[in-house]
């Protein structure tokens, strides 16, 4: 018999399936965009990759509600369009063995550069040490590794994997595929694991959530076959499939650099890399400086730029994106220039990278102090020089307390895991200062290297009354306005009246968007209370799995 799977069906039709691939890897190869339709009747794909849009949604053997990002492709699967007000029609296997409840001394969740970095630090300062990560394989959105029987791409892979097998050597308790829905006062941590309940009371508690991407919001940005950039990523790097045939990419920051040459040189026609910053060498101060504090990493960037001349890849400086338009077999996205002229390319994948935000869900829901970074456009998190916050025994490191970088992230983890452990056995915190001389220089390569680009807020003023904001609840940008123009000045209430940030996604891409209309009409600077505030659940979860936890609360009574 072949090890090779055979496949499974969506909506009845036989889609082929590769060892280790998600749905959406498996449905993306097989050409099918479209995985649900919403409430008004459009078109919904995979957007951002990562589960965090919750637009990807699929009915999985009659339960609906399944990301196809994160769901792994097995064979025999019955896979249908998600419809709107999808009910069940098989009911959902129910896991009978009892919830776990869990007491290290450091908790981490997330298992990229930086989450891993912390467990092996608090570990080999004898702390007991679980990480809690909600992908199938570790190693964050960096280290993206290769799930299935794909092979290593690369030695940015190779160290991913090498910090995985570090981190279980130290003897690290990494749980895959939790999702944690809920964090309370006392730092208690509730999650869903393999169908049951999962309850964590940490000593301390290491945050490593990472971000998501910032999406540039023109018209037709929701339609499937547009995704971010690091979406595209990992279809090709942890499942080898392609976006797509031709592809374009858009937006602003070095990610855009990289992917079009991991998916050019994986056979991706890739048309035009849009950048909406001006070239390097029409900023020769700002490049000088960025060379200066990172002559290793420029350099990298510096092959990346040349690796798509090479292979023919136009990078289209002070060029955006401007409009997508589904047409006959594909996308048909258009650009302006400097000079406001018109450029369209027929493609089938269009991926977009334009800043990123934070996922500090948790850390705000446990009252961690933060400020907002107007030069960014999202907020960051108050921290000491060990990476703790204003709340006792909690950690905040790497990109889920501003963006940073992977470097800087892998230097934090290791300072937060040593800090965190030095707690746990009541031992003075040892001495730091070669690890923050280190994290100096990275933060100061990345304020250098980021001058370079173009990530700051979008002005949506110029942009039409029917651009769509809120992709969950199909919002559109007149209704905010209309909303800005008859409620009190606080994005919570024109939440009410619109119902923006009340989807799936609960506010994580038009929330930011709301929060500066409400301060930019006010003529306020926007803070942390100018945003939505953080709900349990952070993330949806069935009532079975909060019930579930809620009985074994109530069991420790």
């Amino acid at each position: 018999m072949s090890d090779q799977p055979s496949g499974f069906t969506f909506n009845g039709r036989p889609v082929a399936l590769r060892i280790g691939q998600s749905v959406a890897a498996a449905l993306t190869e097989a050409g099918q965009r479209p995985f649900r339709v919403t409430a008004k009747g459009e078109k919904r794909g995979m957007f951002c990759g990562m589960g965090v849009c919750q637009d990807c949604l699929v009915t999985v053997n009659g339960v609906p509600n399944q990301r196809a990002c994160m769901t792994p492709a097995r064979d025999g699967m019955q896979v249908a369009t998600q419809v709107a007000f999808a009910a069940l029609t098989e009911q959902p296997a129910v896991q009978t063995q009892e919830g776990r409840q869990l007491a290290p001394d450091v908790l981490v969740i997330g298992a990229g550069a930086g989450g891993l970095n912390a467990a092996i630090a608090a570990a080999g300062s004898g702390a007991g040490v679980v990480v809690l990560d909600e992908r199938k394989v570790s190693g964050g959105q960096y280290y993206k590794q290769a799930a299935g029987a794909a092979s290593v791409l690369d030695t940015q892979q190779q160290d991913g994997a090498a910090l995985i097998a570090a981190a279980v050597s130290a003897g690290v308790e990494i749980l895959s595929e939790v999702e944690v829905w809920g964090v309370f006062e006392g730092l208690l941590v509730m999650a869903h694991h393999e169908g049951r309940a999962l309850i964590a009371r940490p000593r301390t508690l290491i945050v490593a959530t990472g971000a998501f991407e910032r999406p540039r919001m023109v018209p037709g940005w929701t339609l499937p076959g547009v995704m971010t950039t690091g979406a595209a990523q990992t279809l090709w790097r942890s499942y080898r499939t392609l976006p797509g045939k031709r592809v374009v990419v858009a937006g602003s920051g070095p990610l855009n650099l990289q992917v079009a040459l991991e998916l050019s040189r994986g056979g991706a026609d890739v048309v035009m890399v849009s950048e909406s910053a001006r070239p390097p060498h029409r900023q020769p101060l700002a490049a000088a400086r960025m060379v200066a504090a990172g002559p290793r990493l420029a350099a990298r960037g510096l092959a990346m730029s040349l690796g798509l001349r090479q292979r023919g890849v136009n990078v289209a400086h002070q060029t955006s994106l401007s409009r997508v338009v589904e047409v006959e077999n594909g996308l048909k996205a258009s650009f302006k220039d400097a000079h406001e002229r018109q450029i369209d390319h027929l493609v089938d994948a269009v991926c977009m990278n334009d800043g990123f935000e934070p996922q500090n869900e948790i850390l705000r829901l446990l009252g961690a102090d933060m400020r907002y970074d107007p030069a960014f456009g999202h907020l960051r998190c108050k921290r000491d020089s060990t990476m703790q916050t204003s709340v006792p025994q909690l950690y905040a490191i790497g990109d889920c307390a501003g963006l940073g970088g992977a470097p800087a992230a892998s230097v934090e983890g290791t300072i937060a895991g040593l800090a965190a452990a030095s707690y746990c056995r009541d031992t003075p915190v040892p001495d730091l200062r070669k690890l923050q001389s280190s994290l100096a220089a990275h933060r100061r390569f990345q304020q250098r290297l980021w001058a370079l680009y173009d990530i700051g807020p979008r002005d949506l003023s110029a942009q039409d009354d029917d651009l769509v904001v809120c992709r969950c609840e199909e919002v559109s940008l007149g209704e905010l306005r209309q909303a800005l123009g008859t409620a009190p000045g606080h994005a919570g209430t024109v939440k009410r009246a619109t119902r923006a940030g009340m989807g799936r996604c609960q506010g994580r891409y038009c929330g930011p968007v709301t929060a500066r209309m409400v301060a930019e009409r006010d003529n306020r600077q926007v803070e942390d209370r100018s945003f939505y505030a953080p709900r349990v659940p952070i993330k949806p979860v069935s009532i079975t799995a909060i019930l579930a936890a809620q009985e074994m609360l109530d069991g420790n009574d």
